[in-house]
């Protein structure tokens, strides 16, 4: 039958064992069945106490020991293994297919009991189970259990605690294309603590929290940090917090006050853990604060160094790995332990990037003297590989890949493809104006007018109102469906975000004209045009990835080709508008593309896209600036681009 304990708790199923012994009473001529008295009441309410944290209650039931002792031995099962939850249940567990046995064994006077014990040590893991034993003993007409520390774990020894082990791997690199280390070696700090020799560690844990500011509202889980001390071997030091020094190695005032906490260590060391570039996208390390454990889940806790942003976030089980946990048993010196129980970890591993270091280089030179916000992308036109993420006063935002803005006149790419598909040549004679309307809209020239002359020398001179007013040769859908072509809207399937364009339907003919000159709610991010700049040169477009271990899946996307004769048509307008159109200034080693600067909602973006043999790429910049005289810095010979005239890292 079911029982229930104190506070709704359920208590475990009794099952009920008893002897019973029939007796003729000779003399009074009468007989009576009198029931010997069962120990199961007592195993059951000294289980029901210790479950429910009344331990009191529960060494009330036992002899051989003060009552006070055995009820801090029966608390510290749950504080020496930080444990999330315990349960007890009289028996033991029973294979399928298998007869239970006994749970009470009774001999006279004496008893021996069995119960299943079960907890959970908090790391979303396998929980710990074994089966407990007690003996037992009738006292002056009542069963009591007699104490002994095997009760705990058949294996405890008079004079061990239990505690918790976490051998953590060493956090593998973030690599780049050639299977290179990312990160350098900065000099941090490990604070931690020797828990056997803390006063009073609620306290120092109190005191070490209130020192540390992470900034957001961020703040370390007291609770738990105090639960891995409790848990943790008393005699070895426990790293709890490890944080970044300045690169002259002097300590920052939180970690001159973290020093003054009673019972803190701060240790000095060297790790990497800093990006050597791209670090926007390779991201950062830092503790595990409230916060961020939702983001990582278990195993990980209080203070792990783990990812907070980039690949190092994104990747954070692969790099990290997961901690191998073992459960001992030890003396107060730690040489006399045994293992009880242990959770097998997994390795870290390293993860393997495009990026290639020299064209990273380059990609950070072209924007480094900008007074605006930029981001580069650069691609390989044969492959799609990324080679470059350059952001610049991005404020660790990653908008080389993720940045939202309209494309201007460099959506000309995929406007020029529609209209060499849809029969417009490039010798067909079109007009330049000043403004146009269409659709009851009137659009405006950026440029000088040019009036009349071929499709080709008004869009080397990046006439608006020729693209605009061409839009009419055009339906909606072959404007969609040349997007398509060039992979805006698609996803990557990359690991890491990134944003692949967004391409409104157009609903009338001025939207239309709109989407032509790159605007009418086109967004786009810099990586995705320099996708465009790709499939231009090619003739075909190739989804971007950014991993080599683990590969990225690139989606499984596939898009038609270009029209092989409108390709043609399109690089010779791509490669005129460099040499005789306002991005000249790009005109570097056979460069072909296109400028534009636009401005949405009164915020300006002047845009450089394009390609030569080896890169495709494309830069956006929040600011007005000749976007295509940064080429030239980006195509700098080696010698003049830090980074390049010196050995790799």
């Amino acid at each position: 039958m079911s029982n229930r304990g104190r506070k709704g708790v359920p208590t475990v199923r009794r099952r009920v064992i008893s002897v019973a012994a029939c007796v003729v009473l000779v003399g009074a001529g009468t007989s009576a069945c009198f029931a010997e008295q069962s120990a199961m009441p007592t195993v059951r309410d000294f289980l029901v106490a210790w479950q429910v944290e009344n331990y009191d209650a529960a060494a009330k039931h036992t002899v051989g020991a003060d009552q006070a002792q055995v009820a801090r031995a029966l608390a510290g099962l749950r504080n020496q293994l930080d444990a999330a939850s315990m349960k007890l249940a009289l028996g033991q567990p029973v294979p399928a297919g298998k007869k239970p046995g006994r749970a009470i064994v009774k001999n006279g006077e004496t008893a021996e009991a069995r119960f299943a014990v079960k907890i959970d040590l908090g790391e979303n893991g396998e929980p710990w189970t074994y089966t407990g034993v007690m003996k037992l003993r009738r006292v002056k007409g009542k069963w009591k259990v007699v104490w002994d520390p095997s009760i705990i774990h058949p294996r405890l020894k008079a004079g061990q605690r239990l505690a918790v082990v976490s051998e953590t791997p060493r956090r593998s690199p973030i690599q780049d294309s050639r299977g290179k280390s990312m990160l350098r070696t900065v000099p941090t700090s490990i604070i931690g603590v020797v828990p056997g020799q803390l006063a009073d560690p609620q306290k120092t844990v109190q005191q070490m929290v209130r020192s540390l500011r992470f900034g957001a509202n961020r703040t370390l889980d007291t609770q738990r940090l105090l639960g891995r001390i409790r848990s943790a071997p008393p005699e070895k030091f426990l790293p709890l917090l490890t944080m970044e020094t300045s690169s002259a190695g002097v300590v920052d005032q939180q970690l001159s006050q973290l020093s003054q906490v009673s019972g803190l260590q701060v240790k000095p060391t060297k790790a990497a853990i800093d990006p050597v570039a791209a670090p926007e996208f390779v991201g950062s390390l830092g503790p595990a604060t409230n916060d961020r454990l939702q983001q990582v889940g278990a195993p990980y806790q209080p203070g792990d160094t783990i990812g907070v942003s980039g690949l190092q976030l994104l990747m954070q089980r692969r790099l990290a790995g997961t901690p191998t946990v073992r459960v001992i048993a030890q003396d107060a010196t730690g040489r006399d332990q045994e293992e009880l129980r242990a959770w097998p970890g997994s390795p870290s591993d390293p993860v393997q990037t495009t990026l290639d270091w020299r064209v990273q280089a380059r990609a950070d030179h072209a924007l480094a003297r900008l007074p605006y916000v930029a981001s580069m992308a650069v691609v390989n036109p044969a492959s799609g590989a990324v080679q470059a993420v350059a952001n610049h006063r991005t404020g660790g935002q990653n908008r080389a890949l993720e940045g939202r803005y309209p494309p201007g006149l460099t959506f000309g790419i995929v406007a020029a493809e529609a209209l060499l598909n849809s029969g417009v040549a490039k010798d067909t004679e079109t007009d330049c104006p000043a403004s146009v309307q269409v659709g009851g809209r009137t659009f405006t020239n950026p440029y000088p007018a040019q009036g009349k002359g071929t499709f080709e020398s008004n869009f080397t001179a990046s006439c608006a109102t020729t693209l605009a007013a061409l839009s009419t040769r055009l339906n909606a859908q072959a404007l969609t469906a040349a997007a398509t072509r060039f992979g805006l809207g698609k996803d990557w399937g990359m690991a890491v975000p990134g944003f692949p364009g967004s391409v409104p339907v157009p609903a009338n003919d001025a939207d239309k004209a709109s989407m032509m000159i790159g605007e009418g709610g086109l967004q786009v991010s810099p990586l995705s045009m320099a996708l465009a700049a790709s499939a231009a040169a090619n003739g075909y477009w190739r989804p971007g990835f950014t991993l080599t271990n683990p590969r990225d899946t690139q989606g499984g996307v596939t898009v038609p080709p270009l029209a092989a004769t409108a390709v043609l048509d399109l690089k010779s307008l791509l490669r005129s508008s460099i040499i005789r159109g306002p991005a000249k200034a790009a005109n570097v080693g056979g460069v072909s593309g296109v400028g534009a600067t636009v401005t949405v909602n009164g915020k300006t973006v002047s845009w450089f896209v394009g390609s030569r043999t080896e890169y495709a790429f494309a830069i956006a910049v929040e600011g007005r600036v000749d976007a295509a005289a940064l080429v030239k810095r980006f195509l700098a010979p080696a010698a003049t681009i830090p980074g390049l005239n010196r050995a790799a890292p």
